[in-house]
């Protein structure tokens, strides 16, 4: 650094100093594999990956060309034409030249990912397969196929086939034997509203305000994700702080979802009109989604509820009688001060049911049934019932 007061004497000497640190900064950033992250890169995704230092993101998430090879236009039945994908990124000459655009792009991000990292593609039944044996021959491990059901899906306008309502997303570790790879199970659990997630998910289409238009009022992108769709991938499979790569970054969704849950990302994209749609949106960002401090070793912030509230609100009626499952075999009755009477003893549902158990505790909203509408339910369940009604929290 060059410490000198800056005068029309010393200027061109400072100048001088700023241009070799400049050049050792990035010497010594080629040498460490460092590279710039929160970035879009202006280029050919095969080429440009080329730029991104080996095992060095943690997550590749990719929405390749389908290769629709649609021909000719459709039109609806009030006879206006339907906007479909026919951009000329989408066109290839052969499956044998889209599978080795395939090919070519996977391998590359095979390279930067980490051996912990993991990596999703979506695509459609047009491609979707073709790329799966790609990936399968590639060395890649398949972790789960994803079902995005569109709640809105287009119409099949000439009635000859289904309507399309589903689109397949392919998770996959790097190779067979990574075991150490990120899957945020408790947390994704949590966003579920306290259920294990599956793998149908239920996100309509990218629409509204969402939807980012041109000038002219036109979708800007034939085929842009949903966010909610970004989001769970980013969430289930990264940590904060992590790094997202997608290389074909569009107009930013992957991008603009990792700011939003405090990850870094890294863009690839070649048409510059793309780039500024999408700059211009992450820029625009002020605002981070509650799920960015969440984390997968977290402890679920529980409401506490004395079992007594369920007797005050009724959901549980003092007289009332509370079983446990046949391996007990034990009954007990619930007195008006939440306690329950169990043959010569009274104590908590957790007392009387250690004792039943001949344990040293016991958890009772684990272990004792209440009769509904002839329907034996989990005291537990009666209490979630009530931490919604009061609490708000599902």
């Amino acid at each position: 650094m060059c410490l000198a007061k800056f005068t029309d004497k010393n200027e061109s000497t400072c100048v001088h100093w700023y241009r070799l640190a400049c050049l050792t900064i990035g010497v010594v950033q080629m040498i460490l594999g460092m590279m710039e992250l929160n970035r879009i890169i202006r280029g050919d995704c095969i080429e440009s990956l080329k730029r991104i230092p080996d095992n060095s993101v943690d997550l590749v998430f990719a929405d390749p060309p389908y290769n629709l090879q649609l021909k000719g236009e459709l039109y609806r039945p009030n006879n206006t034409k339907v906007d479909g994908v026919d951009d000329g990124w989408d066109k290839f000459g052969s499956f044998r030249e889209y599978d080795d655009f395939c090919a070519a792009w996977l391998a590359g991000c095979r390279r930067v990912l980490k051996e912990t990292g993991t990596i999703w593609v979506i695509g459609s039944y047009h491609n979707i397969f073709r790329l799966g044996s790609v990936m399968l021959d590639l060395g890649f491990w398949i972790l789960n196929d994803i079902t995005w059901h569109k709640t809105n899906p287009m119409p099949n306008f000439l009635g000859k086939r289904f309507t399309i309502a589903a689109e397949t997303l392919l998770w996959c570790s790097k190779g067979e034997g990574r075991k150490k790879y990120t899957f945020n199970h408790k947390l994704m659990k949590r966003y579920n509203g306290g259920k294990q997630m599956g793998s149908v998910w239920r996100i309509g289409l990218c629409t509204g305000a969402e939807r980012i238009k041109d000038a002219s009022g036109k979708k800007a992108h034939s085929t842009q994700k949903p966010e909610e769709l970004l989001k769970r991938v980013i969430l289930a499979s990264t940590k904060a702080g992590d790094t997202v790569l997608d290389p074909f970054f569009g107009t930013g969704t992957t991008g603009a979802a990792a700011k939003k849950l405090r990850r870094n990302f890294i863009g690839i994209e070649r048409e510059e009109g793309y780039i500024e749609i999408a700059q211009k949106r992450i820029d625009g960002i002020t605002e981070l989604w509650e799920e960015a401090d969440w984390a997968e070793d977290e402890k679920e912030k529980r409401v506490k509820v004395p079992f007594v509230n369920l007797v005050k609100d009724s959901m549980i009626k003092a007289g009332d009688i509370l079983y446990t499952n046949g391996s007990y075999g034990a009954a007990a009755l619930v007195l008006e001060n939440g306690s329950l009477k169990y043959n010569d003893s009274t104590g908590s549902i957790h007392r009387i049911g250690a004792m039943i158990q001949r344990t040293p505790s016991c958890n009772g909203w684990k272990f004792w049934y209440a009769v509904k509408n002839d329907k034996a339910l989990l005291i537990d369940d009666l209490r979630n019932e009530y931490i919604r009604k009061y609490h708000g929290v599902q």
